[in-house]
């Protein structure tokens, strides 16, 4: 297990109970702060709770964008958690029109508004694998998750699509090319499967 793993800190993020969780498992999380700090570490978490342009410009005004990249580029792992998933997209269209870090071939869009449906999608939701890898190791398929969002991922390549879940429409719950992994749920607020999840990427 590689204990020793650093958590973005650009402002956005939920930090007190993703490292919360991260210890629970037996690692040992390292709150970045200074970006010339990130290649240090051989594995990083990017969180990200709010709104996209707000985030993109945090870590453009906090010089995470290029050691972000080099990182991601470097083969080293990569999770990102709900804001922090979408942020490895190509572009955003929340509240405007933005550049994402570029990662996936993917656009993050507003979740349609259907009958009976509550905005934003909050609270635990069925998550379906579209195909087993290291990061799902010891979770059953269909188990449930935690979710806080609005907006969703749409992937232009179906092959990094990890999994799929349902609220009103289905969308892409998590991503996955090589490195670097997203999800759309929050593990650290998961309970169970949550913490085997952020466990098997200590040890994956």
């Amino acid at each position: 297990m590689i204990k020793d793993i650093g958590i973005i800190d650009y402002d956005m993020g939920n930090i007190s109970s993703l490292s919360n969780a991260i210890i629970e498992v037996g690692g040992k999380p390292s709150i970045i702060n200074d970006p010339t700090s990130v290649a240090g570490f051989s594995k990083i978490i990017l969180p990200g709770v709010g709104a996209f342009k707000d985030a993109i410009s945090n870590l453009k005004s906090k010089q995470f964008i290029s050691v972000l990249n080099d990182f991601a580029s470097s083969g080293k792992q990569i999770l990102g958690i709900c804001l922090g998933m979408q942020l490895m997209c190509k572009t955003s269209s929340e509240n405007g029109y933005f550049d994402g870090l570029g990662w996936f071939d993917a656009e993050v869009n507003k979740l349609p508004k259907t009958s009976n449906i509550k905005l934003p999608h909050i609270g635990w939701n069925e998550v379906n694998f579209s195909k087993q890898n290291a990061l799902l190791e010891t979770i059953k398929d269909k188990s449930d998750f935690y979710f806080v969002h609005g907006y969703h991922v749409e992937c232009k390549n179906y092959e990094d699509i990890l999994s799929t879940s349902s609220h009103g429409i289905n969308f892409v719950s998590a991503i996955q090319n090589k490195n670097i992994t997203g999800v759309q749920f929050h593990p650290e607020k998961s309970q169970s499967a949550g913490l085997s999840l952020i466990k098997n990427f200590l040890e994956s």
